[in-house]
């Protein structure tokens, strides 16, 4: 299975990458989450208050994926 991934605002700026092609079994968007998050580089997804989204529809972490989605994270926005 192919996902391509989208980082989006803090998120983008912390991991230095705005997209990237991910390959693996994920039943759905936790555990594409969890991967990343294992993978070493990606810690930043385990914040909470975490937003996802799946083929630009607003989902939650139980989403299931199939191949070729498009997985989107970003923080939570907050303002005053």
């Amino acid at each position: 299975m192919n996902c391509k991934v989208l980082y989006f605002a803090r998120y983008r700026e912390l991991l230095g990458v705005a997209e990237e092609v991910v390959k693996g079994e994920f039943a759905n968007v936790e555990t594409l989450r969890e991967f990343l998050i294992l993978r070493g580089d990606r810690e930043v997804l385990g914040e909470k208050g975490l937003m996802c989204a799946r083929n630009q529809e607003m989902c939650g972490l139980n989403e299931p994926l199939l191949d070729g989605d498009e997985v989107a994270f970003f923080p939570t926005v907050t303002g005053g």
